[in-house]
């Protein structure tokens, strides 16, 4: 790749003593730092009067460019549009959608605003790599301002069939915007073939191509799987680096001895949490052997603060582990211990190498990188097992685990129980099986194959 990789999302992560949060900043950091560029996007800060330029912060070949956004903008665009209608929408979720036109309006606003504000910072040879659904429109309107560079978009969330997409009233501009792409990635062969089915309808007329291109008017783009991965290694040494600290210790004597079912995820419906603990419930009830000898660690810091729904979804899970607790409870025994608050990383590892199963039962993800981390921060020669959702993105690479339905709340307890009985026998082979495909599509892998697919668009040879 000759010229800078732009990246640009929501939100920039700036690393703070040089390590990256996860997930998508761990990528984008990565590439950066390979091929040098500028990472472009919201500052976190909103302002009540016309939002500044870019604001540069220079480390070594990585310029991080950084915007405020009006508050009243930030407000329809983010907690309006991004996430009270397309993050549901996405997440086949429609009893949680809503739809505003002035929201929407909103949408489009920031959208041009960071093509604005982005124009500027460009160069000839620069590819551009979009994050996720808060920006779909940003091509077309960097195509708008005469923007020729390859572009290409990755969409962290599921992409949802045309039935449920045509629920969205301005779904056909959303598809068009996407057309005006070079690559379009996806986590699964289900959501891209969500995305074939969308584009194909008769109101967006696009043609798949014998070699899985699309052509959609004067434009062809390349739409493809990139299933996101993680530092496998990374995870591994901080579960040991982290294990002899005084928490986890704390932890491990408290514990007497008891087996440890964990599970973290941020305050969100998607991640069926309330479905989660009525399935330990049921554990317990049907499973009693498991009374006194088995805790529920669940971890579930708060997120999108100011929304309605993510304050309901603590209220009832707050109710549902004090019910738990107050049915089963010993003088000596809490069945489950419910924090509401984030731990690091490091922590977050050491704390997954503890537990007998890791408990990942979203009701829909595009695909949850907290299932792969437990497994890369397990001990291969005693590793946990587990137990996860299919309708996590995750289910499509470890097949090895225990595979549940999470609406079935007698089959998420049977899986658990699986888990608990399971020998160390199959749960090292299980877990070696899972690790070599973590290994094999690690993030390393995912962000190397988009950008070569970015550097193709451009006829280059790839990095």
């Amino acid at each position: 790749m000759s010229g800078r990789l732009i990246a640009v999302s929501n939100r920039v992560a700036i690393p703070r003593g040089g390590q990256a949060a996860g997930g998508l900043a761990v990528g984008v950091l990565a590439a950066l730092q390979e091929y040098g560029g500028i990472w472009f996007g919201w500052d976190g800060k909103t302002t009540d009067s016309e939002p500044h330029d870019a604001r540069l912060q220079h480390d070594g070949n990585i310029t991080y460019a950084t915007i405020n956004l009006n508050a009243g903008e930030f407000d329809a665009y983010y907690n309006g549009f991004s996430n009270e209608t397309l993050w549901p929408l996405f997440h086949f979720l429609l009893g949680f959608f809503r739809y505003n036109r002035h929201n929407f309006e909103a949408y489009l606003r920031v959208n041009a605003l960071f093509a604005r504000k982005l124009v500027p910072l460009l160069e000839a040879d620069d590819i551009l790599w979009i994050h996720d659904y808060h920006l779909i429109p940003l091509a077309a309107e960097l195509r708008r301002a005469g923007v020729t560079q390859p572009i290409g978009f990755f969409l962290h969330v599921p992409f949802p069939s045309f039935d449920v997409l045509r629920a969205l009233p301005v779904h056909e501009h959303l598809l068009r915007c996407l057309c005006s792409y070079d690559v379009v990635g996806f986590h699964t062969q289900r959501d891209l073939r969500s995305f074939q089915e969308c584009i194909a309808q008769p109101q967006i007329g696009a043609q798949i191509l014998s070699d899985g291109r699309v052509r959609a008017g004067d434009r062809t783009l390349r739409a493809d799987v990139f299933p996101i991965g993680i530092e496998v290694d990374t995870c591994a040494r901080l579960a040991v680096e982290n294990a002899g600290k005084k928490p986890v210790e704390r932890l491990r004597q408290s514990l007497l001895g008891r087996r440890m079912i964990m599970g973290v995820d941020r305050l969100d419906y998607s991640k069926g949490l309330p479905e989660r603990f009525n399935a330990y419930e049921r554990l317990l009830e049907h499973y009693p052997g498991n009374r006194g000898d088995v805790v529920l660690l669940q971890i579930a810091p708060p997120t999108r603060t100011g929304i309605r729904t993510y304050a309901e979804i603590r209220e009832e899970l707050e109710r549902i582990a004090g019910h738990i607790n107050g049915r089963f409870a010993e003088i000596d025994w809490v069945p489950v211990r419910y924090l509401n608050r984030g731990f690091d990383r490091g922590m977050l590892m050491a704390l997954y190498r503890e537990a007998r199963v890791g408990l990942v039962t979203p009701v829909r993800d595009g695909m949850n990188l907290v299932a792969k981390e437990y497994v890369a921060a397990q001990d291969p020669d005693d590793p946990g097992v587990l137990v996860l959702s299919t309708l996590a993105g995750a289910a499509y690479e470890l097949e090895q685990a225990v595979l549940i339905n999470p609406y079935d709340t007698d089959g998420v307890a049977e899986g658990i129980q699986t888990a608990l009985e399971m020998s160390l026998g199959e749960r090292r082979e299980r877990h070696a099986a899972m690790l070599e495909v973590l290994t094999r599509n690690d993030i390393q892998t995912w962000r190397t194959r988009f950008v070569d697919a970015l550097s193709s668009v451009r006829g280059e040879p790839g990095p």
